[in-house]
């Protein structure tokens, strides 16, 4: 269990303005454009003081989640802070390392496959307990010690000012001094129809939507972009919050702070 209350980000108190990336999948070149949209944006005098949250699921399903991963874990510490969030996709890779027969079926069918090949490892189409044996220990030889403790060192949560970060959401049957650590990386619908008032809005992903949604307790920033091109950064300083996204939409759009977007 995780207390929320209690809960602080120290990083967050000289933040003037937070950058929340979405769901990554394994497309470093949405990435790598997103960036370059939030440098822009920082250069432009609107970002104060400028912190990048990103809310995880770096792997699987797009081709490059060996590539994303050196990216995210090499970069140099700037004016720039960074927080990194753990999603499930993240949570499966790490569990799959622990007990590889238990949790690789359920990762291959989630695009585990694809984070295995951008780490030049081939699995039979139909792998059995030895074959889960052999690629878990595959996997550890090939994973850079830079990539095992970003992975092991990434966060469930981040907060601040009135918004919290979780990869997935909040368990509505839970309060936030004692909400499970699981339902932040993995909760869908209990925490999608609830609408329960937090105390604070909870800024996620995980589940994909065609544009950001914007509700009074909650804002969605997984546009798909594994399968759309379109990577979605959310925007949070002291005005209205805005968009910045990749791909065949505009840029930059503003967003009023409760209809917006795919509301």
């Amino acid at each position: 269990m995780i207390n929320l209350t209690t809960f602080s980000s120290p990083e967050a108190a000289g933040a003037g303005v937070i950058y929340v990336v979405g769901d990554i999948h394994g497309r470093l070149d949405l990435l790598r454009s997103i960036e370059d949209l939030i440098a822009a944006d920082i250069e432009s005098g609107t970002g104060k003081s400028p912190l990048i949250c990103y809310l995880g699921d770096y792997v699987d399903r797009g081709p490059q989640s060996a590539e994303v991963i050196e990216w995210l874990s090499s970069r140099r510490p700037g004016r720039v802070k960074r927080v990194f969030l753990k999603g499930n996709h993240e949570d499966r890779m790490l569990a799959f390392l622990a007990d590889p027969a238990a949790h690789g079926p359920a990762w291959l069918q989630y695009g585990g496959r694809d984070a295995f090949e951008s780490y030049q490892i081939d699995l039979p189409a139909a792998p059995n307990t030895r074959d889960w044996d052999d690629a878990r220990t595959e996997l550890a030889r090939r994973l850079p010690g830079s990539h095992a403790d970003f992975l092991s060192n990434l966060r469930v949560a981040f907060r601040w000012r009135a918004y919290l970060m979780v990869h997935a959401g909040l368990d509505p049957d839970f309060s936030l001094e004692q909400q499970p650590q699981r339902a932040l990386m993995w909760i869908r619908d209990p925490f999608l129809k609830s609408e329960r008032d937090w105390g604070m809005r909870v800024v996620h992903g995980h589940v994909m939507v065609e544009e950001p949604v914007f509700r009074p307790n909650r804002i969605n920033i997984d546009t798909g972009a594994w399968r759309t091109g379109r990577l979605t950064c959310l925007v949070l300083g002291d005005g209205v919050p805005r968009i910045l996204q990749t791909g065949p939409q505009p840029a930059s759009q503003r967003v009023d702070a409760i209809g917006g977007a795919g509301s």
